[in-house]
């Protein structure tokens, strides 16, 4: 009876929700791409910017499930099309069929691409050997309505990656043209410092003077500061000079922060929750502006301003804002098993004055919804992602301290989708 009189109370704890969506779903396919395409907060910025935000007046379905028999293979199929639905009109569906060799490395994987539209059916495969650095990989359009360019039969590119260095080059031995290499990379880091050139070549191809030619070549360098980490704050300052002829400064920031929980619906251990604010800004300029660009309206330069904040596990609310367009978008999330998200945008054109809505709804079993950590500053207790908060200092007035060794760069006691994404460049 004295043991059950005095019981210690329960100690506090912190809500640590998952992301909506980390990692991300094109990291899945990061070595089917140029390092030079995904570094310098492209990837990032890309997700800040597009995702959630549905085309006006339009729809957007996607399912992405995997066999709990098999997790070696999954489906990612979507269904787009307007809301006004006409005979005119075409619904757009597609479906991806993957398998992976290892479930914690999605690096070497095969998948099928099926279509309403082009391709109709297309295949690519990567390999990649981490205790080499090297790999190869292949995208192969089985069927096309047309085959316009070299890339319409097929691409084969080669790849090294480590910790700070990638470079790789892609092929096209099924076209009938010569243009070897299609595209190859260089990109090194140092430190907290990033540079890389890319070859592209478009110009000068038939007089052999590709590689004279500066319009076909990008270059760019990058400051970041972080981890990757989604518990683990992040900064990114990006410049770039495309093809030359624009000029491209981007911006982009990943926040944790703590707050208090003021919900009557939650026990009284529970005395705070994390969010994730994100902030980017990217800014596009010619430098090269000719007598065709003037003809087709192409603006000198444009911008664009996004940010995001995810409340809880949820609730996630973003905005952006270009010289022409505004949008806000929604999204909530049920974390069951399979998820549901349902989203919906607002879409405010300023030169028409008038306002479109959009609309999104997507199942996926996909990425796994807990953050288990090893940390005792984060001891997983309850399915209900609640935690210890001995690592927390609440008071009034002062921002909470998250005391971990995230900042030291110890992942090794984490689950997979919580490390960074730069293990390999």
């Amino acid at each position: 009876m004295g043991n059950w009189l005095n019981k210690e109370p329960p100690p506090p704890m912190v809500l640590v929700p998952p992301l909506f969506d980390y990692p991300p779903l094109a990291a899945r396919t990061r070595m089917l791409e140029s390092s030079y395409n995904l570094l310098f907060g492209k990837l990032a910025l890309k997700c800040l910017f597009d995702d959630y935000f549905d085309e006006a007046r339009n729809f957007s379905t996607v399912i992405m499930l995997k066999p709990i028999d098999d997790p070696h293979v999954d489906l990612v199929a979507t269904v787009s099309g307007p809301l006004d639905h006409k005979p005119d009109d075409k619904i757009v569906g597609n479906a991806l069929f993957r398998w992976q060799s290892d479930i914690d490395d999605p690096h070497t994987f095969v998948d099928l691409y099926v279509s309403n539209s082009d391709p109709v059916l297309q295949m690519r495969s990567c390999a990649y050997y981490p205790k080499y650095g090297f790999g190869a990989f292949g995208i192969f359009p089985l069927l096309r309505k047309k085959r316009l360019s070299s890339e319409d039969f097929g691409l084969m590119g080669l790849r090294y990656g480590s910790r700070n260095l990638s470079a790789g080059v892609t092929l096209t031995p099924f076209s009938s043209k010569d243009e070897l290499p299609k595209s190859a990379w260089l990109v090194s880091k140092i430190g907290r410092l990033t540079t890389g050139v890319q070859y592209e070549p478009q110009y000068g191809i038939k007089d052999g003077a590709s590689l004279q030619n500066l319009m076909n070549w990008s270059c760019a360098i990058g400051y970041d500061v972080g981890s990757g980490s989604p518990l683990s704050p992040s900064f990114n300052f990006g410049l770039e000079l495309a093809k030359n002829s624009q000029f491209i400064a981007s911006f982009y920031q990943h926040v944790v922060v703590q707050r208090r929980v003021k919900n009557p619906l939650e026990e009284n251990e529970i005395v705070g929750i994390t969010n994730y604010i994100d902030f980017g800004f990217e800014l596009q300029s010619q430098i090269r502006v000719d007598d065709v660009k003037a003809a087709n309206n192409i603006p000198d330069s444009t911008f664009q301003i996004a940010a995001s904040w995810q409340a809880n596990k949820n609730f996630l609310l973003k905005g952006k804002v270009g010289p022409l367009s505004s949008s806000l978008a929604m999204a909530f999330k049920s974390w069951w098993k399979p998820s549901f998200t349902f989203s919906i945008s607002a879409v405010r054109d300023r030169t028409v004055g008038r306002t479109a809505y959009g609309f999104g709804i997507r199942v996926e079993n996909l990425r796994e919804a807990s953050y288990q950590r090893a940390d005792p500053n984060f001891v997983m207790l309850t399915p209900s992602k609640e935690h210890l908060a001995e690592g927390i200092v609440w008071k009034i007035g002062k921002r909470p301290m998250l005391q971990s060794d995230i900042n030291a760069g110890n992942f090794d006691g984490i689950p997979k989708e919580l490390r960074p994404l730069n293990k390999i460049l």
